[in-house]
């Protein structure tokens, strides 16, 4: 059997390098991580941001996380888009775990679904958003489940059926 040969395209230096999307600095700070572990240096963001998509049931949320102080969902301060004290707790989760309040701006695009699955993807995005700037994170937020995209869902109706699994009454004759 014969032997092909392929042809190896030469890629120049300034083609294979990538312009990053964040430049990042590590602080000289020293954050405790949660549950009295070794401590986690935290690096701030220079430039630009950090980005990142979370989901619920049907919910999509994309989050950007960047230097500053504050937190807003679709162009509100999410305290003002989520209505119940629960909601904004799902969203602070992440940042209350690492004890990294008031490090990061984050800015959330969210559609679909109801409140509180976007409350939930809310929370998926940014926890997935600080594991892609600081991957030393990863192991905490794992271990809490805000990594985890949670499967369920609404299970679709089956033709015979009323409902997903709700049948019409049986007669016997």
């Amino acid at each position: 059997m014969p032997v092909r040969k392929t042809k190896v395209k030469e890629v120049k230096k300034e083609e294979a390098a990538l312009a990053p999307v964040a430049v990042l600095e590590p602080t000289p700070v020293i954050e405790p991580a949660a549950g009295g572990e070794t401590p986690v240096l935290v690096r701030s963001i220079k430039e630009g941001y950090v980005k990142a998509v979370g989901r619920r049931k049907t919910s999509r949320a994309s989050a950007r996380i960047a230097s500053g102080k504050s937190i807003t969902v679709n162009g509100k301060d999410y305290k003002e888009y989520f209505p119940t004290e629960e909601l904004r707790l799902h969203v602070e989760a992440p940042f209350k775990a690492l004890k990294l309040t008031d490090k990061f701006s984050v800015s959330v695009l969210v559609e679909g679904g109801g409140i509180h699955s976007q409350a939930e993807a809310v929370r998926h995005a940014i926890s997935r958003a600080l594991v892609r700037h600081e991957p030393e994170l990863r192991k905490t937020l794992k271990r809490l489940g805000f990594l985890k995209r949670d499967p369920r869902a609404k299970e679709r109706r089956k033709f015979g059926l009323k409902k997903a699994r709700k049948a019409p009454q049986w007669a016997k004759r």
